[in-house]
Formats: structure tokens, C-alpha cells, sequence
């Protein structure tokens, strides 16, 4: 259960730093950057250095460490499978032979720079959503997204629908916890067995899961429709986007860094 606290994506931590200050738009668009880059980049000297801007983004967002770091236990499973995939499927320069498993050269590199891709990956994308409050995260994708509306792109209904889902990842994980809770307290145990026992041990939870789910989202649209909500058609700003000149240096520093980053590593 304490792995469901430790998943950071979807929180939002208020501040007010630099980073927090920055318009939505901007730190998305680096975000895209961002993952783009990790796809291009294919050498350790790559990862270090979009680490190092990862830390120094960190640093400046003045997150606690410790917060950042929890968010990276739930990966461990995903990370050692990743790892121990390339590891033994990479054909290559064996280096020494567990009965018919094979570990070559080629695969410890390739699995260890999956492995730290997928880190700053998770790392990288999760400063989004902890600097950016829900509302400014749907502003800033529906204004990027409204050249799309020449084309018939429902932009504030794509912002709205994206922005809800990732706020609704930590209430779902919080409400899974509860549910395990309220069953661990009647009997049920979570705990031991295999892997394969545990998975089906975790099946009784998806009904009561999903029935909540769909409650939160039957509550949430009555909501929406008793305050009026009728669409993205006429609606008006509080307030209105607007990029300063940090919103473009920044931009500009990302974007020239995964280029340069990109294209020589």
C-alpha cells in the first residue's frame, strides 16, 4: 500500500518559484522537448546531460528531493524488467552465461540506458504537473491546442478531459488504498504469495474501484452542470495567457539544448 503514496504523477505542490511562476505553455512545450530529446539522445553522456538540466529544473523549482525521489519507487519493478530484458534478449559480446541466459556487453549498455531514460522520463514529466496547478494546466493545453479548432479539434474539451484524468490519478490511488484497507480489516490479504497469487488477490478490488470511479464521474458532471458548464463555446478568461520575456528565454534554452543535445549524442 505505501507503494501508492510514493506516485507523484498528478500532484501539484504550490510555489513560488521561478518555475511555478513560468506560463503553463512554456513548460509544457519543454516537456515535449523534453521527451523528444530522451528518444534522440543514444549515449550516457546524453542522459548526464539532460539529467543534470532535470536537477538544476528541480533545484530551481525548490521541490524537496525527497518527494522527487519517492516518486521513482513504484518504477523499480518496471526498471529491473526493463534492465534484466535487454540484459538477456541483446545479442552481442557475452561477457559470462547463467544455463542458457546469456549476458553480452551490448545488453548491460542498452539496459542500463533504457533504464535511465525511463527515470528521467518519469522525472522529467512528473515536474509538470507538480509546478503546474490543474487549472493553468488546462489553459495552457487548450491554447495550444486551439489552432486545431480550424480543423474541428475540440481543444477546451481535449484540455478539460486530460487535465481531469491526470488530477484523478491520486484520488483513484487514494481510494484504492482505502479499499485494500477496509478489505485487509474484514480479512483479505494482499500480502502474501506469489506474484501470481497477489494478482489475483488484487482482483476484488477493481469492482469496488470502478463503481467509485464511476460515482466521482457521475458527481463530477453534475457539478459541472449545476454551475452552468456548457463547453469551451463563449467561455471567457479570469485570466489570460500571456508570455513574459522568462517564458521565451526558457524556451528558448530548452529547445536549443535538446537540439545541440540531439544532434551530437
Amino acid at each position: 500500500m505505501a507503494m501508492f503514496k510514493n506516485i507523484t504523477i498528478g500532484q501539484y505542490i504550490p510555489g513560488s518559484s521561478i518555475i511555478h511562476r513560468l506560463d503553463p505553455r512554456t513548460k509544457i512545450l519543454s516537456t515535449m522537448f523534453l521527451i523528444i530529446s530522451l528518444f534522440l539522445v543514444d549515449s550516457f553522456w546524453g542522459y548526464g546531460l539532460i539529467g543534470l538540466g532535470i536537477i538544476l529544473v528541480i533545484r530551481a523549482s525548490e521541490i524537496p528531493w525527497k518527494f522527487v525521489l519517492r516518486g521513482l519507487k513504484p518504477l523499480f519493478v518496471i526498471l529491473l524488467l526493463t534492465v534484466s530484458l535487454h540484459l538477456f534478449m541483446t545479442e552481442g559480446e557475452p561477457i559470462f552465461q547463467i544455463w542458457f541466459l546469456k549476458v553480452t556487453r551490448e545488453g548491460v549498455i542498452r539496459g542500463l540506458m533504457m533504464g535511465f531514460r525511463l527515470i528521467l522520463l518519469v522525472v522529467g514529466t512528473s515536474l509538470l504537473t507538480l509546478t503546474t496547478s490543474p487549472i493553468n494546466l488546462t489553459d495552457g493545453i487548450e491554447s495550444l491546442l486551439k489552432p486545431g479548432k480550424k480543423i474541428g479539434i475540440p481543444a477546451h474539451e481535449l484540455a478539460m478531459m486530460m487535465t481531469i484524468a491526470l488530477r484523478f490519478i491520486p484520488t483513484l490511488l487514494e481510494e484504492t488504498e482505502k479499499i485494500m484497507k477496509a478489505q485487509m480489516a474484514r480479512g483479505a490479504d494482499f500480502q502474501s504469495g506469489g506474484i501470481i497469487q497477489r494478482a489475483k488477490s488484487l482482483i476484488p478490488l477493481l469492482v469496488p474501484l470502478f463503481v467509485n470511479a464511476f460515482r466521482r464521474a457521475d458527481d463530477l458532471a453534475v457539478a459541472m452542470e449545476a454551475r452552468g458548464y456548457r463547453g469551451g463555446e463563449g467561455r471567457t478568461k479570469f485570466r489570460e495567457l500571456h508570455f513574459s520575456k522568462i517564458d521565451v528565454i526558457a524556451i528558448a534554452i530548452v529547445a536549443v539544448s535538446s537540439v545541440v543535445v540531439s544532434i551530437l549524442f
